[in-house]
């Protein structure tokens, strides 16, 4: 900015005292402070708002860069996605049919027929059966670890020890 000294600032105030005068003369010093503060504030968010602006115009040039990036990779990617499909389906037109004659007699009635056995089968296995009939019956009563299988039916352990 201005280059002031203090013999500069000093010569500035006898001649303002002598021109206005030592009644109007801290009222006038306070006016001007407040001007010089207020040019100081509006050239301060003039500089801030061209930075802004300059990061800003950045932001929209990288932002621009990445998404031509972005489609150039998209576009990359579905071309070697339709390639690789093309001779996928290529290679499976090309390819012989085999028929299995262990396939071939295979109806589907056969195979409604062993889904519902399955979906039977598994009904019964995962339905909530009684524990009273479980025990009747001999089923599961209840999940045991590994350990307590091989310890229940080890040969010879019949008295019940426990660790505790």
């Amino acid at each position: 900015m201005i280059d002031l000294g203090l013999t500069k600032l000093a010569v500035i105030g006898v001649v303002a005292l002598i021109v206005i005068g030592p009644e109007k003369l801290p009222k006038v010093a306070r006016m001007a402070g407040t001007l010089y503060g207020r040019a100081q504030r509006y050239l301060n968010e003039v500089k801030t708002e061209v930075s802004r602006e300059i990061e800003l115009e950045e932001l929209k040039n990288l932002q621009k860069e990445v998404q031509t990036a972005a489609e150039s990779v998209k576009a990359d990617v579905e071309n070697s996605m339709s390639q690789h499909v093309a001779e996928v389906e290529n290679a499976w037109h090309d390819t012989p049919t085999i028929h299995s004659p262990s396939i071939s007699h295979v109806t589907t009635d056969d195979l409604s027929r062993k889904a519902r056995e399955f979906r039977r089968k598994k009904l019964v296995r995962n339905s909530a059966i009684p524990g009273w009939y479980k025990q009747r019956h001999g089923g599961k009563m209840h999940v045991t670890s590994g350990a307590a299988r091989v310890a229940r039916f080890r040969p010879g352990s019949n008295s019940s020890s426990s660790f505790y």
